[in-house]
């Protein structure tokens, strides 16, 4: 018989980890050994990269899963490069090859073509997607070769800058919305140009303000022992730096952390930030109305105190 499995023990952890998911891997897997370096015991990613993308997947541990859904929300940025002149039946590289058609474009026609998908567009979400249906993701459907209606949906094209252009082969930077298929945006870019059009490779280089520069792999994860690995971790607030902060006396936090409404002068917020003053100490986020600040996402006293505190080495 073999060794017995140690069983690892698993941390309290809160942060946000910048990771850059390798191709080949699924959003999950990655998630998954993220998790087990950390010896994390809660963590979420906030946005699927399908396993042939790579590039930046920040993965939230502990509190900051709290907060994932801006990152979800944020718009995105991708490096994208299309194979002109050929379609697949997934609309990337792990398709089957659907046809061959020759490239006739020069790069007045890619410009023109670019702009005209640039802003609000009505997309359908392709069939080899996690987009659910009745319960079941698109994929398994299509799996099965059974097609499903799709509903378009509205998405925004904020950027879409070619990089580079060789008659075969277009390199482009997109900035989008949520929800934005970029696999999909390549066909129909490869439709517009009249040749077809394929996703061969797909990295995410920003979600919101976040950027793959800042990102560490697995492997240079793994090369680390913890205290290094824990200073890599990001604190929570990240996520909604964008919103603007509201800062409360230590005796107002108390109160704010039991989900106490708090008179503020300040003006109606969508969306807002909140610290205990003594020390600077992020309690969770709000939204103010007519005066009030009312929490959204609280953490939790032992969470505050989790990030105030320095972690003990193992």
């Amino acid at each position: 018989m073999g060794e017995p499995r140690v069983r690892v023990p698993r941390r309290a952890l809160h942060g946000v980890l910048l990771l850059d998911k390798p191709s080949g891997l699924s959003s999950n897997d990655a998630l998954q050994r993220a998790r087990r370096l950390y010896r994390a015991e809660k963590a979420g990613h906030t946005g699927t990269l399908d396993p042939l993308a790579s590039g930046l997947l920040p993965i939230c541990f502990g509190a900051a899963t709290k907060f994932a859904q801006a990152s979800l929300d944020a718009d995105k940025a991708y490096r994208a490069t299309l194979a002109l002149g050929v379609t697949t039946t997934t609309g990337d590289a792990e398709g089957e090859v659907v046809a061959r058609r020759p490239v006739q474009v020069d790069r007045g026609a890619i410009d023109a073509a670019c702009v005209r998908f640039v802003g609000p567009l009505d997309q359908v979400p392709p069939m080899h997607s996690a987009l659910k249906h009745r319960g079941r993701a698109l994929y398994d459907y299509a799996r099965a070769g059974v097609s499903v209606e799709r509903a378009p949906r509205r998405v925004t094209v904020r950027r879409l800058d070619v990089v580079e252009s060789d008659g075969q082969r277009l390199v482009l930077d997109v900035v989008c919305s949520k929800g934005t298929y970029v696999r999909t945006l390549a066909e129909d870019l490869g439709d517009a140009l009249g040749c077809g059009a394929h996703l061969s490779a797909l990295r995410r280089t920003a979600s919101g303000a976040l950027r793959v520069e800042d990102a560490a792999t697995l492997d240079a994860l793994q090369a680390l022992d913890e205290a290094q690995r824990d200073a890599r971790l990001l604190p929570p607030d990240v996520l909604v730096a964008h919103w603007p902060p509201v800062s409360l006396p230590d005796d107002e936090a108390g109160r704010f952390l039991t989900g106490l409404r708090r008179r503020v002068r300040l003006p109606d917020a969508p969306a807002v930030r909140v610290y205990g003053a003594q020390p600077r100490a992020f309690l969770g986020s709000a939204h103010i109305t007519a005066g009030e600040l009312i929490a959204d996402r609280l953490l939790s006293p032992a969470e505050v105190a989790g990030l105030l505190e320095p972690r003990e080495p193992s």
